[in-house]
């Protein structure tokens, strides 16, 4: 077969095209035009890049080193195992390379044993067994080649896949498309993770303390801390991290704020969409939409993140009782209230408190944004402690500081940008630090305006 890409370059002709996020391995007489075009249409409908063949290679031809290159720079190769796969040599010769790729740990392999028992591939019988009778005899072949393919075949067949021997075609490339979603979204979320100065260590322990849970529990688990502290950054970097061991998941964003503006409904609504995978949802009201939430989401393993709760009535609308989820769901809950969660019948052992970042952390975080760099320029040591001194380990304080600095690399004037600060505070400042100085105790708001008064 001749692969090429229908609507991009392909990634070995520029070093600074992107790899591919999928490969397709398939016989094009048995699927090209039934579950490999449903397939390949599902996954560019969520932007995932898809190399597949256009049209068969002329007999005699060899398989093109475009096609031998969209292996090597793809992330996922989901192989489609139909009765006639092994009768082709090009399809042959593509599942060797893949496996190549995977033994050095550069692509994940998706199998999906269509109409063909995984057995019969991992031995090669019935029609496999066929297709290598029909190589044997094949003066073209050389033996090399079929133990080579044999050996592919028979790893292959051993991988966790699809049977869609008796399956539900459409719910199996929901299932296909979903993971290569979510892994690319994690893989994406690791690396920018990287930079997130202190989160790294913030989510281990959240996973190790808080996150296990056995298969038939449900788990609501608080993040709580004043506002500015990073709650919200370290409750997407969990969901993000664990999204894809869910059937369904969601993340309702400002809820404090959403649900002033447009009422509960809206929010109901958000997350029945989310799990639904659907924008066909209509509520009449609260108690329907509670009902609904409950007979959805009772019989799914589901990942929910509520951020910024700060009234119980959110809670008792969205995720009202632990019964409302299926066995294995988690619910993240974030907030500045503690009460908020012992009202909803969170113990203490379900509430992670969020730390401030130490020094160390806080030097990084605001050197990133004040200089670009892990340390500050020489001459803005003692400057750039001082802020860290005031802004007391809260990372919105930090960014925002350091980002009012920032292409000012001029030492006069930071020292009068700091003196002035108390007297005449920049309006972008405040309007940004307001956001975590609502809500506050007053000993926590005195603490806070330090941050503006150096």
């Amino acid at each position: 077969m001749a692969y090429s890409p229908t609507t991009q370059t392909s990634p070995s002709s520029s070093s600074s095209s992107p790899p591919w996020d999928v490969f397709l391995s398939f016989h094009g007489e048995d699927t090209r035009k039934s579950f490999t075009a449903h397939l390949y249409t599902a996954l560019k409908q969520r932007s995932l890049s898809t190399f597949r063949d256009d049209k068969e290679l002329e007999r005699g031809k060899y398989i093109s080193q475009e096609l031998l290159n969209a292996i090597e720079n793809s992330m996922y190769a989901v192989v489609i195992l139909s009765p006639n796969y092994a009768f082709s040599r090009w399809c042959l010769t593509e599942l060797a390379k893949i496996m190549e790729r995977m033994k050095k740990m550069r692509l994940i392999i998706l199998p999906v044993f269509y109409h063909v028992d995984p057995s019969h591939v991992r031995n090669q019988k019935d029609t496999f067994a066929e297709a290598f009778d029909k190589h044997e005899n094949d003066p073209r072949i050389v033996v090399d080649d079929l133990q080579t393919w044999r050996s592919a075949l028979h790893k292959v067949g051993h991988i966790s896949g699809w049977d869609l021997r008796d399956g539900d075609e459409s719910m199996v490339i929901q299932q296909i498309v979903g993971k290569i979603h979510d892994g690319k979204l994690n893989s994406i979320v690791s690396a920018v993770s990287k930079k997130l100065v202190g989160i790294g260590s913030r989510v281990e322990e959240m996973m190790n303390s808080y996150l296990n849970i056995g298969p038939d529990d449900v788990r609501f688990v608080g993040i709580l801390g004043m506002g500015g502290i990073g709650k919200t950054t370290l409750a997407r970097a969990v969901y993000d991290r664990i999204s894809s061991q869910f059937e369904a998941r969601s993340f309702i964003a400002n809820v404090r704020e959403e649900s002033t503006r447009g009422g509960l409904v809206p929010l109901q609504t958000q997350l029945l969409s989310d799990i639904l995978m659907t924008s066909n949802i209509v509520i009449r009201d609260i108690e329907r939409g509670s009902n609904a939430i409950c007979q959805v989401l009772c019989r799914k393993k589901v990942l929910v993140v509520l951020d910024d709760v700060d009234q119980t009535q959110q809670l008792e609308a969205l995720a009202n009782r632990r019964d409302w989820f299926g066995g294995g769901s988690i619910i993240l809950i974030t907030t500045r209230d503690k009460d908020v969660l012992i009202k909803r019948g969170l113990a203490e052992d379900e509430i992670y408190r969020a730390k401030k970042l130490d020094d160390d952390e806080a030097l990084q975080l605001f050197s990133w944004k004040a200089f670009e760099n892990d340390l500050p320029l020489e001459g803005f040591v003692e400057l750039s402690k001082q802020i860290i001194h005031y802004a007391n380990g809260l990372p919105l304080a930090l960014e925002v500081l350091g980002l009012f600095l920032s292409c000012r690399n001029n030492v006069d004037f930071w020292k009068s940008a700091l003196r002035g600060l108390r007297e005449n505070p920049k309006k972008e400042i405040v309007d940004i630090l307001k956001i975590s100085f609502d809500g506050l105790e007053e000993n926590e708001q005195k603490m806070f305006l330090d941050i503006a008064l150096v």
